[in-house]
């Protein structure tokens, strides 16, 4: 991995270093943001049916 990020460092043609720091944080926050609503969207489900056993 770190000889990776040495080629990407060293590398002069195409993208450069702040491109993908750029593409990394959108990825990141794609990321959070579907973790957030299906999180919430799960806790909602079970939420639902943990109390429709408890009524019964």
């Amino acid at each position: 991995m770190m000889q990776f990020l040495r080629n990407i460092y060293k590398d002069d043609q195409g993208q450069d270093i702040a491109e993908y720091a750029v593409m990394l944080a959108v990825i990141l926050v794609l990321v959070i943001g579907t973790v957030r609503l299906i999180g919430g969207n799960a806790n909602n489900a079970f939420s639902t049916v943990a109390s429709s056993l408890g009524a019964q």
